[in-house]
């Protein structure tokens, strides 16, 4: 199992995160969509970090056409010596609609054929099959000398999908390399929801589980104090608020007996009351989709947790916190 690090770094800082989470011992980094794009940093972090994994975890496919797309995880593979793993994900119909302004249904089918379309060019570039790529949704048909990059020396890049619905992961079994899977995360939506529905895909594609990687990540609370713990545990409470009140995350709350309480955080979103919302994350629901502990504890836990499961374990926990603290955990957790 290796382990992943989140990689919150703008270009400014690209650089030096990057040898940081390194010197961690961390496997690989992901950088996350938010207000900067995902690409960028990871360049910085290829030239400063050889060696390192590197991962979009993830961008957003639908703004961007599969053409557009296929040029930049091209580039990187490149770059990076053969270290760069596209992780796409669609996001919410309210942002790829409204904010991005692209059209977002029907969701699933849509990113079938959006992968599909971007093996078919990687296809082309790297082996010269002709470019005869005919979908609902896209369209390629025309390569041109000039326009084709050749075959990488590094291979095709892994595409990864980020997926919580069954449809979506049922499609990432049949079509993609890996499923990545989202934080917010039960282990009875894992088991019970996401694992079959990605054996389902995986038996469409005609594919083994040996033929696809698993990344979980893991929402992670723990501190070398009372004090670091309860701010890891506040921090924590408000991001998992955020994501229970999205109505597309309401499954993994389904699965742990919290379905119910999605409407209300809903509401209280839309009425701008995001602080209120951690109020609703009890203890029951941290033990549900957290893994928490003090620091000796932590690498036992989750490999408790998901050593079962994962191929690569990304961990995610949104605090500051010691360097030291996060590179005993992860020596304990690959050794």
């Amino acid at each position: 199992m290796k382990i992943d690090g989140p990689f919150y770094a703008q270009l400014g800082e690209a650089s030096v995160e990057a040898r940081r989470l390194q010197d961690i011992g961390y496997d690989g980094i992901y950088s996350l969509e938010g207000s900067w794009d995902p690409f960028y940093p990871l360049v910085l972090a290829a030239e400063h970090a050889p060696g390192l994994d590197l991962a979009t975890g993830i961008a957003v496919a639908f703004p961007r056409n599969p053409m557009h797309l296929a040029y930049q995880a091209w580039d990187l593979q490149k770059f990076s010596s053969g270290h760069f793993y596209l992780g796409l994900g669609s996001q919410v119909k309210a942002h790829i609609e409204k904010r991005f302004g692209v059209d977002f249904d029907p969701p699933a089918a849509r990113m079938r054929e959006y992968l599909q379309a971007l093996k078919a060019i990687f296809e082309c570039w790297q082996n010269g099959t002709p470019l005869d790529f005919r979908g609902r949704f896209y369209r390629h048909t025309l390569m041109t000398p000039m326009f084709n990059p050749g075959p990488n020396p590094h291979g095709i890049p892994p595409v990864f999908l980020g997926a919580l619905g069954p449809k979506m992961t049922e499609v990432a079994g049949e079509v993609a390399d890996g499923l990545i899977v989202h934080p917010f995360n039960s282990m009875p939506f894992l088991e019970n929801r996401a694992l079959p529905a990605v054996q389902r895909g995986l038996e469409k594609g005609g594919r083994s589980r040996e033929d696809f990687i698993l990344q979980i990540n893991a929402i992670v609370i723990t501190g070398e104090d009372d004090e670091a713990m309860e701010a890891a545990t506040r921090s924590v409470r408000g991001l998992l608020g955020f994501y229970a009140s999205t109505p597309a995350y309401r499954p993994p709350m389904e699965a742990v007996g919290y379905g119910d309480l999605q409407p209300e955080l809903n509401r209280l979103s839309k009425e701008g009351r995001w602080e209120a919302l951690s109020e609703y994350i009890d203890e029951d629901f941290l033990e549900a989709f957290t893994t928490r502990g003090k620091p000796a504890e932590i690498a036992a836990r989750l490999k408790a947790r998901y050593g079962e499961y994962a191929d690569r374990l990304a961990i995610y926990a949104p605090y500051a916190a010691p360097d030291g603290m996060w590179r005993s955990i992860v020596t304990e957790l690959k050794n």
